[in-house]
Protein backbone atom coordinates (compact mmCIF):
# COMPACT_ATOMS: atom_id res chain seq x y z
CA UNK A 1 0.00 0.00 0.00
CA UNK A 2 3.17 2.46 -0.53
CA UNK A 3 2.03 5.99 -1.39
CA UNK A 4 4.45 6.88 -4.46
CA UNK A 5 4.79 4.86 -7.08
CA UNK A 6 8.98 4.30 -7.59
CA UNK A 7 8.84 6.32 -10.91
CA UNK A 8 11.38 9.54 -11.45
CA UNK A 9 8.80 12.01 -13.42
CA UNK A 10 6.79 12.11 -9.68
CA UNK A 11 9.34 13.01 -8.19
CA UNK A 12 10.36 15.48 -10.07
CA UNK A 13 6.77 16.46 -10.48
CA UNK A 14 6.53 16.81 -6.13
CA UNK A 15 10.03 18.53 -6.17
CA UNK A 16 7.76 21.41 -7.98
CA UNK A 17 4.74 21.28 -6.50
CA UNK A 18 7.24 21.99 -2.85
CA UNK A 19 8.53 24.96 -4.01
CA UNK A 20 5.66 26.35 -5.81
CA UNK A 21 2.98 25.51 -2.96
CA UNK A 22 4.69 26.72 -0.26
CA UNK A 23 5.19 30.34 -1.75
CA UNK A 24 1.74 29.68 -2.80
CA UNK A 25 0.25 29.22 0.97
CA UNK A 26 2.52 31.49 2.73
CA UNK A 27 1.68 34.70 0.40
CA UNK A 28 -1.94 34.28 -0.30
CA UNK A 29 -4.33 36.46 0.77
CA UNK A 30 -7.63 34.98 0.16
CA UNK A 31 -10.07 37.69 1.53
CA UNK A 32 -9.20 40.05 -1.52
CA UNK A 33 -8.52 37.12 -3.70
CA UNK A 34 -6.39 34.55 -5.45
CA UNK A 35 -2.73 36.39 -6.64
CA UNK A 36 -1.71 35.49 -10.21
CA UNK A 37 0.96 33.11 -8.80
CA UNK A 38 -1.64 31.29 -7.21
CA UNK A 39 -3.81 30.77 -9.94
CA UNK A 40 -0.84 29.87 -11.84
CA UNK A 41 -0.04 27.24 -9.42
CA UNK A 42 -3.75 26.27 -9.19
CA UNK A 43 -4.14 25.88 -13.00
CA UNK A 44 -0.84 23.39 -13.34
CA UNK A 45 -2.16 21.02 -10.20
CA UNK A 46 -5.82 21.24 -11.78
CA UNK A 47 -3.77 19.57 -14.82
CA UNK A 48 -4.02 16.12 -12.71
CA UNK A 49 -7.91 15.94 -12.68
CA UNK A 50 -10.55 15.63 -14.60
CA UNK A 51 -11.23 18.50 -16.92
CA UNK A 52 -14.53 19.54 -15.37
CA UNK A 53 -12.54 20.13 -12.27
CA UNK A 54 -11.66 23.48 -12.71
CA UNK A 55 -14.76 24.74 -14.18
CA UNK A 56 -17.35 23.68 -11.83
CA UNK A 57 -15.14 23.26 -8.71
CA UNK A 58 -14.57 26.85 -6.59
CA UNK A 59 -11.13 28.42 -6.23
CA UNK A 60 -12.03 28.17 -2.52
CA UNK A 61 -11.96 24.19 -2.67
CA UNK A 62 -9.44 24.03 -5.02
CA UNK A 63 -6.94 25.95 -2.84
CA UNK A 64 -7.74 23.81 -0.37
CA UNK A 65 -7.00 20.54 -2.17
CA UNK A 66 -3.81 22.20 -2.96
CA UNK A 67 -2.76 22.88 0.85
CA UNK A 68 -3.94 19.24 1.68
CA UNK A 69 -1.83 17.66 -1.35
CA UNK A 70 1.00 19.77 0.50
CA UNK A 71 0.57 18.70 3.68
CA UNK A 72 0.43 14.97 2.13
CA UNK A 73 4.30 15.54 0.44
CA UNK A 74 5.36 17.27 3.45
CA UNK A 75 4.56 14.11 5.97
CA UNK A 76 4.35 11.17 3.92
CA UNK A 77 1.36 10.53 5.59
CA UNK A 78 -2.51 9.78 4.68
CA UNK A 79 -4.22 13.58 6.00
CA UNK A 80 -7.40 12.57 8.10
CA UNK A 81 -8.93 15.58 9.99
CA UNK A 82 -12.47 15.54 12.23
CA UNK A 83 -13.97 18.65 13.01
CA UNK A 84 -17.00 20.06 14.80
CA UNK A 85 -19.24 21.65 13.08
CA UNK A 86 -22.23 22.36 14.80
CA UNK A 87 -24.57 19.50 15.67
CA UNK A 88 -22.58 17.58 12.67
CA UNK A 89 -18.81 17.04 12.25
CA UNK A 90 -16.58 17.60 9.24
CA UNK A 91 -13.88 14.41 8.31
CA UNK A 92 -10.96 15.47 5.53
CA UNK A 93 -9.10 13.09 3.87
CA UNK A 94 -6.71 13.12 1.47
CA UNK A 95 -4.12 10.41 -0.03
CA UNK A 96 -3.26 8.69 -3.02
CA UNK A 97 -6.52 6.86 -4.50
CA UNK A 98 -6.44 3.22 -4.48
CA UNK A 99 -9.43 1.00 -5.20
CA UNK A 100 -9.86 -0.18 -1.66
CA UNK A 101 -9.98 2.87 -0.14
CA UNK A 102 -13.41 4.09 0.18
CA UNK A 103 -14.05 0.59 1.46
CA UNK A 104 -11.94 1.58 4.49
CA UNK A 105 -13.02 4.47 5.30
CA UNK A 106 -16.94 3.78 4.82
CA UNK A 107 -16.02 0.53 6.79
CA UNK A 108 -14.92 2.17 10.03
CA UNK A 109 -17.58 4.93 9.84
CA UNK A 110 -20.32 2.15 9.72
CA UNK A 111 -18.44 0.59 12.47
CA UNK A 112 -18.61 3.64 14.83
CA UNK A 113 -21.94 4.27 13.54
CA UNK A 114 -22.01 7.35 12.11
CA UNK A 115 -24.19 8.61 9.77
CA UNK A 116 -23.78 10.51 6.38
CA UNK A 117 -25.69 13.77 5.27
CA UNK A 118 -23.00 15.04 2.64
CA UNK A 119 -20.24 13.57 0.30
CA UNK A 120 -17.41 15.78 -1.71
CA UNK A 121 -14.84 13.83 -3.57
CA UNK A 122 -12.47 14.92 -6.30
CA UNK A 123 -9.98 12.36 -7.48
CA UNK A 124 -7.05 13.36 -10.03
CA UNK A 125 -6.94 10.83 -13.39
CA UNK A 126 -3.51 11.41 -14.13
CA UNK A 127 -0.07 11.54 -11.66
CA UNK A 128 0.32 11.59 -8.73
CA UNK A 129 -3.31 10.18 -8.21
CA UNK A 130 -4.52 11.95 -5.37
CA UNK A 131 -8.13 11.81 -3.90
CA UNK A 132 -9.48 14.37 -2.05
CA UNK A 133 -12.78 13.84 0.44
CA UNK A 134 -14.97 15.60 2.13
CA UNK A 135 -17.48 14.19 4.78
CA UNK A 136 -19.95 15.85 6.37
CA UNK A 137 -21.33 12.87 9.32
CA UNK A 138 -22.94 12.82 13.17
CA UNK A 139 -23.80 10.14 15.46
CA UNK A 140 -27.15 9.86 17.26
CA UNK A 141 -27.81 13.60 15.76
CA UNK A 142 -24.82 15.20 17.54
CA UNK A 143 -21.50 15.98 16.06
CA UNK A 144 -18.56 13.56 17.40
CA UNK A 145 -16.90 14.01 20.95
CA UNK A 146 -13.36 14.76 20.51
CA UNK A 147 -12.47 11.38 21.96
CA UNK A 148 -14.73 9.49 19.61
CA UNK A 149 -13.38 11.57 16.69
CA UNK A 150 -9.76 11.11 17.09
CA UNK A 151 -10.55 6.90 17.90
CA UNK A 152 -12.56 7.55 13.92
CA UNK A 153 -9.34 9.08 13.09
CA UNK A 154 -6.99 6.47 14.14
CA UNK A 155 -9.11 3.30 13.08
CA UNK A 156 -9.15 4.66 9.41
CA UNK A 157 -5.18 5.37 9.85
CA UNK A 158 -4.85 2.03 11.40
CA UNK A 159 -6.88 0.03 8.75
CA UNK A 160 -4.88 2.16 5.73
CA UNK A 161 -1.67 0.59 7.03
CA UNK A 162 -3.02 -2.90 6.80
CA UNK A 163 -3.04 -3.59 10.90
CA UNK A 164 -6.64 -5.02 11.00
CA UNK A 165 -9.15 -6.12 8.56
CA UNK A 166 -12.17 -3.21 8.76
CA UNK A 167 -14.26 -6.72 7.46
CA UNK A 168 -13.92 -8.48 10.43
CA UNK A 169 -14.61 -5.20 12.78
CA UNK A 170 -17.68 -4.85 10.47
CA UNK A 171 -18.80 -8.52 11.29
CA UNK A 172 -19.82 -7.98 14.85
CA UNK A 173 -22.32 -5.30 14.39
CA UNK A 174 -23.55 -6.06 10.38
CA UNK A 175 -24.64 -9.29 8.99
CA UNK A 176 -22.31 -8.62 5.82
CA UNK A 177 -24.24 -11.08 3.83
CA UNK A 178 -27.58 -9.85 3.59
CA UNK A 179 -28.39 -7.89 0.68
CA UNK A 180 -29.43 -3.93 0.18
CA UNK A 181 -33.37 -3.99 -0.62
CA UNK A 182 -34.35 -2.56 -3.89
CA UNK A 183 -31.34 -1.83 -5.45
CA UNK A 184 -31.01 -0.15 -9.29
CA UNK A 185 -27.39 0.12 -11.09
CA UNK A 186 -27.08 2.42 -14.65
CA UNK A 187 -23.99 2.80 -16.40
CA UNK A 188 -23.54 4.96 -18.19
CA UNK A 189 -20.68 7.58 -19.95
CA UNK A 190 -21.61 11.38 -18.58
CA UNK A 191 -21.84 13.74 -21.42
CA UNK A 192 -20.86 16.52 -19.39
CA UNK A 193 -17.75 15.23 -17.13
CA UNK A 194 -17.03 12.85 -19.83
CA UNK A 195 -16.11 10.05 -17.62
CA UNK A 196 -17.86 6.86 -17.37
CA UNK A 197 -20.64 6.95 -14.53
CA UNK A 198 -22.59 4.55 -12.02
CA UNK A 199 -25.91 5.07 -10.55
CA UNK A 200 -26.35 3.10 -7.32
CA UNK A 201 -29.59 3.43 -5.83
CA UNK A 202 -31.10 1.54 -2.80
CA UNK A 203 -32.84 1.79 0.22
CA UNK A 204 -31.27 3.64 3.40
CA UNK A 205 -30.07 1.06 6.37
CA UNK A 206 -27.22 0.23 8.00
CA UNK A 207 -24.11 -0.36 6.17
CA UNK A 208 -25.32 0.96 2.90
CA UNK A 209 -22.17 3.02 1.98
CA UNK A 210 -19.76 0.48 3.21
CA UNK A 211 -20.99 -2.45 1.07
CA UNK A 212 -21.09 -0.03 -2.09
CA UNK A 213 -18.00 0.87 -1.71
CA UNK A 214 -16.74 -2.98 -1.30
CA UNK A 215 -18.71 -4.06 -4.36
CA UNK A 216 -16.76 -1.03 -5.97
CA UNK A 217 -13.61 -2.43 -4.71
CA UNK A 218 -14.24 -6.31 -5.75
CA UNK A 219 -14.44 -4.85 -9.28
CA UNK A 220 -11.34 -2.82 -8.88
CA UNK A 221 -12.77 0.42 -10.02
CA UNK A 222 -11.23 3.89 -8.72
CA UNK A 223 -13.68 6.45 -8.12
CA UNK A 224 -12.91 10.31 -9.42
CA UNK A 225 -16.08 12.24 -8.14
CA UNK A 226 -19.06 11.53 -6.46
CA UNK A 227 -22.64 13.08 -5.93
CA UNK A 228 -24.59 11.98 -2.96
CA UNK A 229 -28.85 11.99 -2.55
CA UNK A 230 -30.74 10.26 0.26
CA UNK A 231 -34.20 11.49 0.05
CA UNK A 232 -37.55 9.95 1.65
CA UNK A 233 -35.69 6.37 2.77
CA UNK A 234 -33.51 6.37 -0.23
CA UNK A 235 -29.83 6.80 -1.14
CA UNK A 236 -28.86 7.59 -4.41
CA UNK A 237 -24.89 8.02 -5.43
CA UNK A 238 -23.19 8.65 -8.48
CA UNK A 239 -19.59 7.25 -9.11
CA UNK A 240 -17.25 8.74 -11.59
CA UNK A 241 -15.09 5.85 -12.28
CA UNK A 242 -11.85 5.10 -13.56
CA UNK A 243 -11.27 1.09 -14.19
CA UNK A 244 -8.59 -1.61 -13.72
CA UNK A 245 -5.08 -0.09 -13.98
CA UNK A 246 -6.78 3.72 -14.15
CA UNK A 247 -8.43 3.05 -17.53
CA UNK A 248 -11.72 4.35 -19.17
CA UNK A 249 -14.33 2.01 -19.28
CA UNK A 250 -16.17 0.82 -22.82
CA UNK A 251 -19.68 0.66 -22.64
CA UNK A 252 -20.05 -3.07 -23.13
CA UNK A 253 -17.93 -3.52 -19.77
CA UNK A 254 -19.38 -0.91 -18.07
CA UNK A 255 -22.74 -2.59 -18.34
CA UNK A 256 -21.08 -5.78 -16.76
CA UNK A 257 -20.09 -3.95 -14.33
CA UNK A 258 -22.95 -2.26 -13.21
CA UNK A 259 -24.72 -5.83 -13.19
CA UNK A 260 -22.19 -7.41 -11.19
CA UNK A 261 -22.69 -4.83 -8.84
CA UNK A 262 -26.00 -5.02 -8.48
CA UNK A 263 -25.67 -8.56 -7.41
CA UNK A 264 -23.04 -8.20 -5.06
CA UNK A 265 -25.27 -5.57 -3.30
CA UNK A 266 -28.32 -7.87 -3.58
CA UNK A 267 -26.07 -10.31 -1.84
CA UNK A 268 -26.13 -12.66 -4.69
Amino acid sequence: MGFFKPLLFQAFIWAFYLLAIATAIFNTAMASGLKSSTLDLLKRFNRAFPQFYEQFVSNDIQLQNLRLAYRLYRTRQAVIELKPDGNKSILQFAYRNQSFLLSDIFGVLAAYGLTIHNLSLYGQVHAPMLVFIKLVVSRGSQGLTEKTADNVCRAIQEALAGHFEVEEMLAVEFNLDAGLEQVETEFYVDPVFHLPALLIEADNQPGLFYKVMYAIWQEDLLVVNANLLVWRGRTRLILYLLGPNESLIPEYLGQRIAEGVKLRLLGQ
